[in-house]
């Protein structure tokens, strides 16, 4: 890589897009080259002094379904296909979407941005909480509570905080029901996949009425 790299240490990101902004704009144009925004290196929370639990002892996680529209052309007209963005597991085979522990000093929608930008080194809008699901550990006989965000992805960072041990992809639909492992992210792509297909129908009836 030329140039130089920027590496940032954020123990709490309430909005990884705002937070990284105006570090940027401070700096020169002509010092930094444009493509820095995309190298970014974080280092993720370890440890689980802050985790949170609820009442019944089940510790709380979020995460996101990260998506993305991808533009197709064909009989001379412009599509558009929802991607959506997996990543490999830590231990063991498979894929799955970002997630991880809600920890006390951030909301859940802090959590939710934090995991994703961590995990899959991607951040963006935040859109629909698609629901919570309960299930039990495969290393462990704790129960866990899992939230699940859209996030509809604007930024995609070349370098991230667990790029060395992730691999991540973007893929259809289709695959992303195929690959990912777990039944509970599963459950939340087809809540995904509900809302927007409800919100392209509503938008072509108002296209109708007009």
């Amino acid at each position: 890589m030329t140039g130089f790299s920027v590496s940032l240490i954020v123990s709490n990101l309430s909005n990884v897009a705002s937070y990284l902004s105006p570090i940027f704009e401070t700096i020169p144009s002509k010092v930094v080259p444009a493509q820095i925004e995309k190298v970014v290196s974080l280092v993720s929370r370890t440890g689980r002094d802050l985790q949170r639990y609820d009442n019944a002892g089940y510790r709380q996680v979020v995460g996101c379904v990260p998506y993305r529209y991808k533009k197709r052309q064909g009989n001379g007209t412009e599509t558009k296909e929802i991607e959506l963005l997996l990543i490999s597991a830590q231990k063991g085979k498979g894929m799955l979407f970002p997630k991880g522990g809600w920890e006390i000093d951030e909301s859940m929608e802090e959590a939710a941005l934090r995991e994703t930008i961590e995990e899959a080194g991607v951040t963006g809008e935040l859109e629909e909480k698609l629901g919570k699901w309960q299930y039990k550990s495969k290393r462990q006989s704790v129960i866990h509570e899992g939230y699940m965000f859209a996030l509809r992805v604007d930024q995609e960072y070349e370098r991230w905080p667990e790029a060395e041990t992730r691999q991540r992809r973007w893929v259809g639909l289709d695959e992303a029901r195929e690959v990912c492992q777990n039944w509970w992210m599963r459950e939340a792509l087809e809540v995904f996949v509900n809302l927007k297909c409800k919100a392209e129908e509503e938008v072509e009836i108002e296209a109708n009425d007009v």
